[in-house]
């Protein structure tokens, strides 16, 4: 099944998402500004899109595997959920981990985008809940090695 999502531009320099390779799960997403993020700093930056999920999906904004290896670069909150029904500029928040000045330049690759379904739940308080192998382990309960 194929989903839709429409993408307004409302900058100049907008340019829609696109998969690098058939087949990726994340779209790129680009920047429509240059600026410098220096070391230990976060900054917002901005693509120029506005977006129209399909019903039942969210997008979820994630880290370029190459800005973090490269240049320590990566999304402050990972992956950034974008709700259904939001219609504000996309925007991205990158932290610079490194140790040098990262410029970020118009027409980058700033992040990649994945659309994902969204399971309807009920939320019902419950008194008991069934045992299961893992139990209450949690926070290296299977090891660091």
């Amino acid at each position: 099944m194929t989903y839709t999502v429409k993408f307004k531009k409302i900058h100049q320099d907008a340019r829609l998402p696109e998969r690098a390779h058939e087949g990726d799960a994340g779209l790129d997403l680009y920047s429509v500004e240059e600026k410098v993020i220096q070391p230990g700093e976060a900054a917002l930056v901005a693509t120029g899109l506005q977006m129209e999920l399909p019903k039942g999906t969210e997008a979820q904004v994630r880290p370029r595997s190459g800005l973090a290896l490269k240049h320590a670069v990566t999304l402050l909150n990972s992956p950034g959920t974008i709700d259904e029904g939001y219609r504000g500029e996309i925007k991205v928040i990158l932290i610079n981990h490194g140790k040098h000045p990262f410029k970020v330049e118009k027409q980058m690759k700033i992040a990649q985008m994945v659309i994902a379904p969204v399971l309807p739940v009920t939320v019902v308080e419950s008194e008991w809940l069934s045992d299961s192998q893992r139990g209450t382990g949690g926070f290296g309960s299977t090891g660091l090695k």
